[in-house]
């Protein structure tokens, strides 16, 4: 008893990529053919197919059976195809006197033909192959392998989803659906913020970096604290002046108010950090940065800039009371009381910051130095 172990290529595209005709017949010119198709086209799942009847041959041969291995091809279109492999097939039942036959195939449209070589031939099985993995499967399932298998991104990702999950369905009861999705998105805002802005790094970094401060004796770590404290301050007092407004003006006015009280507690923060910055740099290298040196006078300018404005619009919203000038009587020169409009007192503020900013740029030029010029030869 002889056995037909015959790979099915309906399209006949394995025999036209290496130009062989059809059938191709026998355990060595089935081999020869895998590693030219293969060459040809690796990702091609017919290498698979010849592959897989290749093997089952051998296994039939192990048990001392009669096998021969054969690859039959269809033709242009499905009438063309079925007529070529039932040709084929009785070419290759004459001349081998095969009595069965085992039918490989790699797609669900070659199984079409399958009852072809049933006509002619007494078929003992379909053995259909599968591709373990394609290359978009795989790649996506060693991706999610190494991204569980690692713990930071395990951390970063899945438990924010899980506690999501977990406080959804709560908050959906509890508040409504509005408070509920609401809230989640501004929590996964906040959570895109800190990764993004880099502030677990930061913070995961701060406490050696005050370490090192502390045991160098920089100055800043003093100044910091005390700018600080000072925001705070600046951040207590804008509260105190919003909650003493009326419900006028929509959000506008209260944040205006806001920046109006905490502006000046704000900008001695600032110049704080700033100066305790400039003073480490100054002991620890003989030459200062220009860009320490602007800090200071920067800080000042911006908070007389943002006071100006915000007390601009306070005025012309009847907040605050127009800021009036008193009599002036220097020796000669006398001059009469009179009262800012809100546009004369916020272009005082603005030619002020200016004035601080000329002031900081010309100290940062007369300070700073120049590098000593190389000697030339």
């Amino acid at each position: 008893m002889s056995t037909l172990v015959v790979c099915l290529d309906r399209s006949d595209e394995i025999a036209g990529t290496v130009g062989v005709s059809p059938p191709v017949v026998g355990w060595e010119a089935v081999r020869s053919l895998v590693i030219d198709v293969g060459l040809a086209d690796p990702e091609d799942s017919r290498v698979n197919c010849l592959l897989e009847t290749l093997r089952v041959a051998r296994e039939l041969r192990d048990d001392d059976e009669e096998t021969t291995v054969a690859l039959v091809t269809g033709g242009r279109d499905a009438v063309d195809t079925g007529r070529s492999i039932a040709t084929q097939i009785e070419e290759l039942r004459d001349s081998y006197a095969v009595d069965s036959a085992i039918i490989v195939i790699d797609s669900a449209q070659d199984e079409r033909f399958v009852p072809v070589i049933e006509s002619r031939l007494s078929v003992d099985s379909v053995d259909r192959v599968v591709v373990r993995q394609a290359r978009d499967i795989e790649s996506t399932y060693y991706l999610l392998k190494q991204f569980l298998g690692d713990e930071e991104l395990r951390q970063t990702t899945l438990v924010p989803i899980g506690i999501a999950l977990i406080v959804f369905p709560l908050l959906l009861t509890s508040m409504g659906p509005v408070i509920a999705v609401a809230s989640l998105t501004a929590v996964f805002g906040l959570f895109l913020l800190y990764k993004g802005l880099g502030v677990d790094t930061y913070l995961s970094a701060l406490p050696a970096t005050i370490r090192d401060a502390l045991y160098s004796g920089q100055v800043s770590v003093v100044t910091y604290a005390v700018g600080a404290g000072l925001a705070l301050i600046g951040v207590f007092v804008g509260l105190l002046g919003v909650s003493g407004l009326d419900s006028r003006g929509g959000v506008f006015v209260p944040a205006m108010q806001f920046a109006f009280d905490s502006v000046p507690w704000l900008a001695m923060a600032a110049l704080a950090a700033s100066t305790g910055r400039l003073l480490d740099e100054t002991i620890r290298d003989e030459s200062v940065p220009t860009t320490s040196l602007n800090l200071p006078f920067g800080a000042v300018a911006l908070g007389i800039v943002t006071r100006g404005f915000s007390a601009y619009f306070l005025q012309r919203s009847d907040v605050i009371d127009r800021t009036g000038v008193p009599p002036i009587d220097v020796g000669v020169v006398s001059v009469e009381g009179f009262v800012l409009s809100p546009l004369q007192r916020l272009a005082v503020f603005v030619v002020a910051a200016v004035v601080v900013s000329l002031v900081g740029v010309r100290a940062a030029t007369h300070f700073a130095g120049t590098p000593e010029a190389e000697p030339t030869d």
